[in-house]
């Protein structure tokens, strides 16, 4: 499970996922499962999972969905807790039933490019990526998942398109995934750093120098070899009297 996790492309908050609930006492024992109403099994469902106690949430969903098979929202919200609970198969069926009940449902498919991106069927992740934008394009998290999947195809120019229309849609898209704990999935470390650099170059013809010097730091720690670069790029020009650059790579020396 830890695994998966981490190969994740985007947190549960791109996925179309209930609310989060930070509560740090365990809930009330519920009722018999029976006995609930349908808003009652949601709510406990959505609740169990948000606690990551994901075989109980499925419990909760199961019973919601043999009350209301044609609930293309109880699919995906099963789907979610497969899905966290390792149980991948299980998650891209619920998905696909969530799609067939609903094919306009743009959470599930997000999340089934999201299952095909861990199974590393690149061509389908971009195709249920390019669908659910198609459906909603000013979802900021889209273009980022898109994004990623075009970049571990090496399609570097074409996913910084993504990256830049995400940031143009939400400048904090990716802090809100880092603050999660869950990052984009890259093959190696040069990869990661040069991914990073290419962010910055972004953020930087964004006007976003903040970013800009956030994604650099990355670029370094990730052992980027060519960080000197930003000193002959232009669009790194707005920092190079900035000492927070110097101290990620140092300016030229003056001959």
């Amino acid at each position: 499970m830890r695994k998966f996790i981490g190969k994740v492309i985007l947190t549960a908050l791109a996925l179309g996922s209930a609310p989060y609930v930070f509560a740090v006492q365990e809930p009330p024992a519920p009722r018999n499962i029976k006995s609930l109403t349908l808003a009652e099994l949601e709510r406990a469902g959505d609740e169990r999972r948000s606690l990551k106690d994901y075989p109980e949430a499925v419990r909760y969903y199961q019973e919601a969905i043999r009350r209301d098979k044609k609930n293309a929202a109880f699919y995906n919200k099963l789907g979610l807790s497969y899905m966290f609970d390792d149980n991948v198969d299980a998650a891209k069926v619920a998905f696909e039933r969530a799609v067939k009940l609903n094919p306009r449902y743009v959470n599930a498919i997000n999340n089934l490019g999201v299952i095909n991106f861990n199974q590393k069927r690149l061509s389908n992740a971009v195709k249920y990526f390019r669908k659910a934008i198609e459906l909603e394009e000013t979802r900021a998290s889209f273009h980022v998942n898109l994004g990623v999947v075009l970049f571990n195809q090496r399609k570097f120019e074409l996913a910084m398109k993504e990256f830049a229309r995400a940031f143009e849609l939400d400048p904090d898209v990716l802090e809100r995934y880092t603050r999660a704990g869950v990052t984009v999935q890259i093959a190696n470390t040069e990869e990661r750093a040069r991914f990073y650099f290419e962010l910055a170059k972004v953020q930087a013809q964004s006007g976003d120098m903040e970013g800009c010097l956030r994604r650099l730091t990355a670029a370094k720690e990730y052992g980027y070899r060519r960080l000197a670069n930003v000193y002959r790029d232009e669009l790194f020009s707005p920092l190079w009297n900035d000492p927070r650059l110097h101290e990620i790579v140092a300016p030229p020396v003056e001959r």
